[in-house]
């Protein structure tokens, strides 16, 4: 999502609907290891899924919101966003980035009915989990079930949560009248 052609589609698909909800979920995990041997191309990767994506999707979305003076924004953010991740510099650094835009532009278009949030999970169980562990064991020399626990531990549950927890959280916020520049999320501090 971070080509403003790819994003054009299904704005002008959907034009002649009237689009009240935007779930901004789409991101990726980047390289899994220090800074220092990141290279360039992987940064902006990173930051092209992970914020300017966003930005171009809530750009597409937003005026039609904006027009009806109602809407919902919610960007799909991490509690990585939030604390130090080792070897994840620019997963951490976009998230970081998404939470600014996402309490900016509720600054920008609260006001003009639409509420933007943003959700924070915790490491979330799949195949995007299975591949951190993986990469930080191969970085680490501990084995995938140790990194996997590691994740698990910075968690408020103590455990990985499911995708359809996520889901259900996401559908909570849309039920909190007034909530606007808020970020949800459960980790330990």
């Amino acid at each position: 999502m971070s080509d403003p052609e790819s994003v054009r589609t299904p704005a002008a698909g959907l034009a002649d609907e009237d689009v009240s909800l935007l779930v901004n979920n789409a991101g990726v995990a980047g390289p899994v290891k220090p800074l220092v041997g990141i290279e360039p191309g992987e940064w902006d990767d990173v930051f092209a899924a992970n914020v300017r994506g966003v930005c171009l999707m809530c750009r597409a979305f937003l005026p039609p919101m904006i027009a009806a003076g109602r809407g919902d924004v919610v960007n799909v953010a991490s509690v990585s966003g939030k604390r130090p991740l080792l070897n994840r510099t620019p997963c951490t650094a976009s998230k970081m980035a998404l939470l600014g835009l996402t309490r900016t532009l509720a600054g920008e278009v609260g006001p003009r009915g639409v509420a933007v949030n943003s959700l924070s999970p915790g490491p979330v169980r799949g195949p995007r989990m299975d591949r951190n562990s993986r990469l930080t064991a191969e970085l680490t020399g501990c084995t995938v079930q140790e990194a996997e626990r590691d994740f698990a531990s910075r968690a408020a549950l103590g455990r990985l949560v499911e995708g359809t927890e996520v889901a259900r959280a996401l559908v909570a916020m849309l039920g909190m009248p007034g909530l606007c520049g808020a970020d949800i999320d459960r980790q330990r501090e």
